[in-house]
């Protein structure tokens, strides 16, 4: 399945919604890419969204939708 990630690129800040960003990962389950973006970066976790059907359809339209890979 594929998730979208929102995070904050630091643990140091509170977040601000204004400096969210997000990716997009391949995992199984949502524990499992919440374990891949924590073993991977410093990033903060706000929210994973599971995309599927016309949601996943939609994101896959932004020039920007590239899926993240992590070396394991």
């Amino acid at each position: 399945m594929i998730y979208k990630v929102y995070y904050q690129e630091t643990k140091k800040r509170n977040p601000q919604r204004e400096t969210t960003q997000s990716l997009y990962l391949e995992a199984e389950t949502e524990v499992d890419a919440r374990a891949l973006v924590e073993d991977n970066t410093e990033f903060n976790i706000e929210f994973i969204e599971p995309l599927e059907g016309h949601f996943l359809d939609y994101e896959q339209e932004n020039p920007e939708y590239q899926l993240t890979e992590f070396n394991k």
